[in-house]
């Protein structure tokens, strides 16, 4: 199914917040290869925060913390490659990232799994 980005964007905050970030990854990992190859790095880079929450979930504390740290830089180089690009279709990239690299430090200094709904991020500041 084609989703147009806004879409992809409610249908992914829906399943991060029942609670689901696997199933968000795949919303996201779809944007990513059906979207302009301008925007496939974001997709792709919101696709690592949402399966980074999955593993930090299962309890890979070092995969988790991975791919929320990998998925972070890539929107915010996406978001620096052009003026204007830190609010795409109302997302926060900022807070985005910012979230994602908090939560990679919790679990990693915690060393246990979060609670992925409990943890979940605002895709929309």
């Amino acid at each position: 199914m084609v989703r147009t980005p806004r879409e992809t964007v409610a249908e992914a905050q829906e399943l991060l917040d029942a609670g689901r970030p696997f199933h968000a990854h795949e919303v996201f990992e779809d944007a990513w290869k059906s979207g302009p190859d301008g925007e496939k790095a974001l997709w792709r880079g919101l696709a690592q925060l949402a399966v980074g929450l999955t593993h930090a979930a299962r309890g890979n504390v070092t995969g988790g913390a991975r791919l929320l740290r990998r998925g972070a830089g890539a929107v915010e180089e996406w978001a620096a490659s052009a003026p204007g690009r830190g609010q795409p279709y109302g997302m926060d990239l900022a807070g985005l990232a910012g979230w994602a690299r908090q939560l990679a430090e919790e679990v990693e200094r915690d060393g246990s799994a979060v609670d992925a709904q409990v943890r979940r991020p605002r895709l929309r500041g």
